[in-house]
């Protein structure tokens, strides 16, 4: 059983005594061009974190996932929902202390869709010091940059901005993972606006970007919604991206399942006359 939601509180108390580690699935309900559905950021990290919990057999469970995320700047298409920010970190804390709580102390969030990394990058930080829990976040398509050899070997499309949203990767892991759902009639190529203007500051891939971080409202810069090339897509390159990715988080959470926590220490000579000055009570040492 690799669904948290599907034990029961006795199984969590056996979870728990295992030293599972916990992954969290955080997606959006977010446009996705002409041929994905609204789906997608949450359907791909929770296929892989289901992928992967079946294969370290009892030392991963999969949280139901996280389905609405930061998605403001894409709000003028329709169907997109977003969450406020704070809203947003604060629930995927209470996820993370929840767990913490009951004695986890491993958590994971994996992450779905780019403009939510900032939010859980602060919300993995406070959990690890607002908590006795370890967590730590990672976006999925990172996995694919283990092995510096697979992308080389699988991307055909233009760098940069062939692959950045509903592009070769994210419509091939779709098609693979549910591609009864993919318009595939609809497939169409699109450009990043600011990516044309080749200034050495400001461009933007799904695996690097220009030093200059910008983002604006999303149909200042795709008329469709979907920028990259997602007419080189395919099934085939999708169960490849799966599987990698698979193979590289169960590697992860293996490693990670058996690390030691690091131990905080103190280095006042005087003790604290009062808690952390940051309005959260913090565990101490």
């Amino acid at each position: 059983m690799v669904h948290y939601e599907k034990l029961t509180w006795p199984e969590i108390n056996d979870a728990i005594a295992a030293g599972t580690v916990c992954i969290i699935p955080c997606g959006s309900v977010e446009q996705h061009g002409h041929h994905l559905p609204l789906d997608v950021d949450t359907v791909c990290p929770r296929g892989i974190a289901v992928g992967s919990a079946i294969e370290l057999t009892g030392k991963a469970l999969v949280l139901p996932p996280i389905w609405y995320g930061y998605t403001a700047h894409v709000m003028d298409f329709p169907g997109t929902i977003n969450t406020h920010h704070t809203t947003y970190l604060e629930s995927v804390m209470d996820v993370g202390r929840s767990l913490a709580y009951h004695g986890f102390r491993k958590i994971l969030l994996l992450n779905g869709h780019g403009s939510n990394s900032p939010l859980l990058d602060l919300a993995a930080r406070r959990i690890n010091l607002e908590t006795d829990a370890e967590c730590a976040m990672l976006s999925w398509w990172s996995l694919l940059t283990v092995d510096k050899t697979f992308l080389p070997s699988w991307r055909e499309s233009k760098f940069p901005g062939g692959c950045a949203h509903a592009c070769e990767l994210e419509t091939s892991l779709y098609m693979y993972l549910d591609g009864g759902n993919v318009r595939r009639d609809l497939v169409r190529n699109g450009d990043i606006r600011f990516n044309l203007e080749q200034s050495p500051f400001l461009w933007l891939d799904l695996f690097a970007s220009g030093p200059m971080s910008f983002i604006p409202w999303t149909s200042a810069y795709a008329e469709h919604g979907a920028f990259g090339e997602p007419e080189l897509a395919s099934e085939e390159k999708g169960e490849r991206v799966y599987l990698e990715a698979v193979k590289q988080l169960t590697l992860l959470i293996d490693w990670w399942h058996r690390r030691p926590k690091d131990e905080r220490k103190d280095k006042h000579a005087v003790p604290p006359a009062m808690p952390m000055p940051w309005g959260q009570q913090s565990v101490r040492p």
